[in-house]
């Protein structure tokens, strides 16, 4: 799915404290706001053709929406938008 306006609000966003960190110690504290532009486009990342095709349903019947973003090395941040799209958090998969 390709388009330039959010397909969904995020509502309130956060950040636990591991990703923040992890983010920071990589020196790549922007990229959260990317991989947020990404998830809000409906880009779901690195997820199965399963769990995307689910990511759509979800769009449409207004349940919680899942994004997963793996960088060259390994490192991989999860985002995640609650049904109600009154949060979207951005974590690593250890923090869920």
């Amino acid at each position: 799915m390709t388009t330039t306006a959010p397909l969904f609000p995020l509502g309130r966003v956060l950040i636990t404290a591991a990703a923040d960190a992890a983010l920071e110690r990589r020196g790549q504290s922007a990229i959260a706001q990317t991989v947020l532009r990404r998830h809000s486009l409906g880009d779901w990342g690195d997820l199965c053709e399963e769990d995307r095709q689910a990511n759509e349903d979800a769009l449409r019947m207004g349940e919680r929406l899942m994004s997963v973003y793996r960088f060259p090395d390994g490192f991989r941040l999860w985002v995640i938008t609650e049904h109600d799209r009154s949060y979207t958090m951005v974590l690593l998969p250890e923090d869920y």
